[in-house]
């Protein structure tokens, strides 16, 4: 298989607004978690309640990827302005 795999050299990353868009997925996972928070008898009664629980572990992670994010691009303008 890797002799029909072409080689050539992969495309430089894109970058757009990274922070926003973390920011605006933590926010979409927190009101995701909050709009089902009134139903947490239904979930419980058919056995969902997990949806609940990811949707809380998704705004946690998006509060931890919010922090890297801003943390790299801070680390990239810093290193744009010393080259």
């Amino acid at each position: 298989m890797a002799k029909w795999t072409p080689r050539h050299e992969a495309p430089e990353p894109l970058e757009g607004p990274v922070v926003a868009t973390i920011t605006g997925g933590t926010v979409l996972w927190f009101v995701l978690f909050l709009a089902q928070l009134p139903f947490y008898g239904w979930f419980d009664d058919h056995g969902h309640t997990w949806w609940l629980w990811t949707c809380l572990a998704g705004g946690g992670l998006g509060l931890i990827g919010i922090w890297y994010v801003r943390k790299r691009d801070a680390a990239i303008k810093r290193s744009r302005r010393e080259a």
